[in-house]
C-alpha cells in the first residue's frame, strides 16, 4: 500500500464510503483509466452516449439520473486537445441541465498549460483561458494532476486541487536497485520539482541542466551543474512531449560520467518525433511515465514502464467526495 492510499486516513477519515450518490462518467479521452478509477472506488462509471454529428460536432448524453449527486468527470485534455477540451465542457453542461450537486473534472493531465504567462508581446495565456472556459461550462471544482507550473492553480475561480504523480514514480524507483543516485532537473523552471523528488528518494543530491531555448519545442543543454559522474541520473520532468530537452539532457549526462540515466515524467504526451528520439541512442535505461494520457504505438520501446494513477486519483476523489483532506495523502 503506498503513502497516498487508505492507510494516509486519520482514523476519522478511515470511514466507509457511502456511494449511493456518487457518480463517475469517462469522456473518450483515457476510457481505461477511469475504468481502473471506478474499480478502485467500488463502483462502475456511468452509461454515457459521446457521438459526432456529421458536421464534426460533439453530442453527449447522461444515460443515468444524477440529480443531487456528486459527479466526477475523467477527461485528460491530450491530443486531440481541442475535441477533448470541447467534450469535458459538454458533459459538464448536460450534467448541469440534469441537476448534479457538484460537477468535479479530473483532469489527469492539463493541455494548454505551458502558455502560462506572456514570455513576449501580443501572446495568449492559454492555462488561464481555458481555465476562465471549464468555469463558465459550468465546473464545480476540477481535481488535476502534475500542472506544467504550480501558478495555474490560481487561475481557477473555484476550488482546484493539485496532486502530484511523484508518490507513485517513487515508489517504483525505490523497489530498484539503482546505485548512488542524482536527480537532475531538465532545466532552471524545473528546479523546484526536482528538489521536492529527490527529498523523496531519500534527500538525494540535485543536479541542474542549463539550457537555452531558441524556439518552441526546440533547445539546446549547454551544461550540467552539480556532480553526476559515475552515478544513476533520474531526469525528472512533468511531461515528455517531442522528446528534445529529455534527449539533449540524456546525452549531456552521459558526456559527464552518468553511468546510467533514467527519464521520469507523469505525462507521456509523446508527439512526434519523440519515440524515435527516445529509442535511437540507447541513451536511458528506462523512460517511466504514467497513464494519465493513453500511449499508443510503443511495442518497440522496451524501455519504457507505464505506471498506473488510477488508484490515487480514486483515492483524491474519495476524499472529495467525503469532505476530507487531500493534502494528508502526501505526508
Amino acid at each position: 500500500m503506498t503513502s497516498f492510499q487508505t492507510a494516509a486516513r486519520s482514523e476519522q477519515e478511515n470511514v466507509s464510503l457511502d456511494t449511493s450518490r456518487l457518480r463517475l462518467f469517462s469522456g473518450t479521452s483515457n476510457p481505461d483509466l477511469a475504468k481502473e478509477i471506478a474499480k478502485y472506488l467500488g463502483i462502475s462509471d456511468g452509461p454515457l452516449v459521446c457521438k459526432r454529428f456529421a458536421d464534426g460536432e460533439l453530442y453527449v448524453q447522461i444515460q443515468q439520473s444524477i440529480r443531487g449527486c456528486d459527479v466526477f468527470l475523467i477527461q485528460p485534455t491530450c491530443a486531440p486537445v481541442n475535441d477533448n477540451l470541447m467534450e469535458l465542457m459538454i458533459m459538464v453542461d448536460a450534467c448541469k441541465r440534469a441537476s448534479a450537486r457538484q460537477i468535479t473534472a479530473v483532469i489527469p493531465y492539463y493541455g494548454y498549460a505551458r502558455a502560462d504567462r506572456k514570455t513576449a508581446g501580443r501572446e495568449s495565456i492559454t492555462a488561464k483561458l481555458t481555465a476562465n472556459l471549464l468555469v463558465k461550462s459550468g465546473v464545480d471544482r476540477v481535481l488535476a494532476m502534475d500542472l506544467h507550473s504550480a501558478q495555474i492553480q490560481g487561475y481557477f475561480d473555484i476550488p482546484c486541487d493539485h496532486i502530484y504523480g511523484s508518490p507513485v514514480l517513487v515508489g517504483y524507483l525505490s523497489k530498484q536497485k539503482l546505485g548512488e543516485i542524482v536527480v537532475v532537473s531538465p532545466d532552471v523552471g524545473g528546479v523546484a520539482r526536482a528538489r521536492a523528488f529527490a527529498k523523496q528518494m531519500k534527500d538525494a543530491p540535485l543536479a541542474i541542466i542549463d539550457k537555452r531555448r531558441s524556439a518552441h519545442n526546440v533547445s539546446k543543454s549547454l551544461t550540467v551543474i552539480g556532480d553526476v559522474s559515475g552515478k544513476t541520473a533520474i531526469l525528472i520532468d512533468d511531461m515528455i512531449d517531442t522528446g528534445g530537452t529529455i534527449c539533449a539532457g540524456a546525452e549531456l549526462l552521459r558526456k559527464e560520467g552518468a553511468k546510467r540515466v533514467i527519464a521520469c515524467a507523469s505525462h507521456a504526451v509523446f508527439s512526434p518525433p519523440a519515440l524515435e528520439r527516445l529509442t535511437s541512442k540507447g541513451l536511458f535505461e528506462q523512460v517511466i511515465v504514467t497513464n494519465s494520457i493513453p500511449v499508443e504505438n510503443v511495442d518497440n520501446f522496451s524501455q519504457l514502464k507505464i505506471l498506473s494513477v488510477a488508484n490515487m486519483l480514486g483515492e483524491a476523489i474519495w476524499r472529495v467526495h467525503a469532505e476530507s483532506s487531500i493534502s494528508s495523502m502526501f505526508r
